[in-house]
């Protein structure tokens, strides 16, 4: 029985046998390690697979709403603007002394406002408080002298909504981390598929002629699109 050669050494192909030096040749493969190119190839196939599988749904979020963004009178659904009529709660206005706060509070409860406050203020005898959100817009108007409050409502469509996700226009802080995270996500995605393609011996050069005359094209575009 011919002796299974170590990592350092060569198969024994001495050997009189040839199905012992096929299995000489086998285990010397075996324990060889992959070149260092091989390994992180295949660490970045793993990496680019993985990342593109977990980041899918984002990705496809920020492709349908950019191509939405792009063709603003495209719609789906309808805009609604609502108006209720109301009375200030007791102790929010004192003289010219206003509560902001519990307003504010009492027209969410009373008319379902959302968004966060983006503006507020006295002008004369009139209050008022102005609200924003993703495709939505709020105003409550109150009056010092009257405590009669008037609410108007905006709601835009729903394509109108996802736009404004996808600008962050309007929202919280929570999802201008996701938007940061998707930016950084996308670019290790294209990276990864980049290096890749650098270890594809027989489509590197086509895959990167590819590229780069793709990538003149879009410079050539964006600087048309400027003029």
């Amino acid at each position: 029985m011919a002796e299974i050669p170590d990592r350092t050494d060569p198969p024994d192909l001495t050997a009189t046998d040839p199905s012992e030096r096929q299995r000489a040749r086998l285990a010397a493969l075996a324990t060889r390690q992959p070149p260092r190119g091989q390994r992180a190839g295949r660490w970045m196939r793993l990496f680019h697979v993985y990342v593109s599988m977990g980041s899918m749904l984002v990705v496809a979020f920020f492709a349908l709403t950019g191509l939405t963004l792009n063709h603003p009178d495209w719609s789906l659904g309808s805009t609604t603007t609502t108006t209720a009529h109301g009375t200030l709660p007791a102790g929010s206005v004192t003289g010219r002394t206003v509560d902001y706060l519990k307003i504010s509070e009492y027209a969410r409860d009373a008319f379902g406002i959302t968004g966060h406050v983006k503006d507020y203020g006295v002008s004369g005898d009139t209050g008022t408080i102005d609200y924003a959100g993703p495709g939505s817009s709020a105003s409550v108007m109150f009056s010092l002298g009257t405590s009669t409050v008037t609410a108007t409502v905006t709601q835009n469509d729903l394509l109108a909504v996802l736009n404004d996700i996808h600008k962050g226009r309007d929202t919280n802080r929570s999802w201008s981390w996701v938007i940061d995270v998707s930016a950084v996500v996308l670019l290790v995605v294209t990276l990864t598929g980049i290096g890749i393609q650098l270890f594809q011996r027989k489509r590197r050069t086509s895959a990167l002629v590819t590229a780069g005359v793709l990538a003149v094209v879009t410079l050539v575009l964006m600087y048309v699109a400027t003029r």
